[in-house]
């Protein structure tokens, strides 16, 4: 098991690399107007007492031993690949980087439920940016693991190394509360102005999906910290948009082979409701059964 203690000093270690550049975080220190001599950083804790680099210098550097890994599957599982990127350099150009590769992959659904056009993103532009942001700043750089994003039909997913920092709930995260577990490299995002404020982006992400019945889905192990946005015209193009119909299609996914009564309990609806729902997932080709009779099952295409 990873423990915090391993991670604790890393931003203020010296970097094992003290040959580093900055080209893509130095000019945005020149676009707002901050100074980026020696001085600053050692305030912004880049460098040590000794006027040596820092962990934290390392990440934000050009030489940034840490990359990203961004794999785009066909459907819902990772059998099949469509394209993969790596993205490696200072964690801001790598920010950046996969901000615009997913955004490719950001499909627009456009309806007319009136005289104008509607179109919406299959992902909120802003949730993507908070899933990142959240990623980089809170993982645990001790570990030389990727950042890892996989991008399918009806959902993206995050995966970074670190679960919870220490003596934090996920009911904690939920109302907001937050531990940074690299408190200067969010103090150097917040003064460039990427970061709004502390603890905020579980929150904003969540806003995003107000309106929809799909919610972004937290699951956390003690080595890991796991992020899914829902896809929202998925819901509406392949899973249904009646109530509970997301609801039973993720947990059918996540608990195959699930039963009527199984996806009845987790909903909380009747069970003629439960079997409603279960047959227009079948119907729209995302859910198969399989047996007969009392021995029917049910699982995610």
């Amino acid at each position: 098991m990873i423990t915090e203690t391993e991670h604790r000093h890393f931003e203020s270690e010296p970097s094992p690399i003290q040959d580093l550049t900055f080209s893509s975080v130095a000019p945005l220190f020149e676009e707002r107007a901050l100074a980026f001599g020696e001085a600053q950083q050692q305030t912004l804790k880049l460098r040590d007492a000794q006027g040596d680099w820092t962990g934290l210098a390392l990440l934000l550097s050009d030489q940034c031993t840490h990359t990203t890994k961004i794999a785009v599957f066909q459907g819902s599982g990772v059998a099949v690949f469509r394209d993969r990127r790596e993205f490696s350099g200072s964690l801001l150009a790598q920010l950046t980087q996969s901000i615009e590769y997913l955004q490719q992959h950001n499909r627009i659904r456009s309806e007319f439920p009136g005289m104008v056009r509607l179109d919406r993103y299959d992902y909120p532009v802003l949730a993507i940016r908070e899933m990142l942001l959240n990623a980089y700043t809170h993982r645990l750089y001790s570990v030389s693991a990727p950042t890892l994003i996989h991008l399918f039909d009806d959902r993206i997913e995050s995966i970074t190394v670190g679960g919870l920092a220490p003596g934090l709930t996920m009911e904690d995260v939920l109302l907001g509360v937050s531990v940074s577990r690299n408190e200067y490299l969010a103090r150097v995002l917040h003064q460039l102005g990427i970061i709004e404020a502390y603890g905020t982006g579980i929150l904003r992400m969540f806003e995003q999906y107000a309106a929809y019945e799909c919610k972004p889905i937290i699951e956390v192990s003690p080595n890991a910290f796991k992020l899914t946005l829902p896809n929202r015209n998925y819901l509406v193009e392949h899973v249904d948009e009646m109530e509970g119909g997301y609801e039973a299609y993720i947990f059918i996914k996540k608990h195959a082979p699930a039963t009527r009564a199984d996806v009845q309990q987790y909903i909380g609806c009747s069970q003629t409701q439960a079997g409603l729902i279960i047959r227009a997932l079948v119907e729209k080709g995302v859910v198969r059964a399989v047996g007969k009779g009392k021995n029917i099952r049910y699982l995610a295409v």
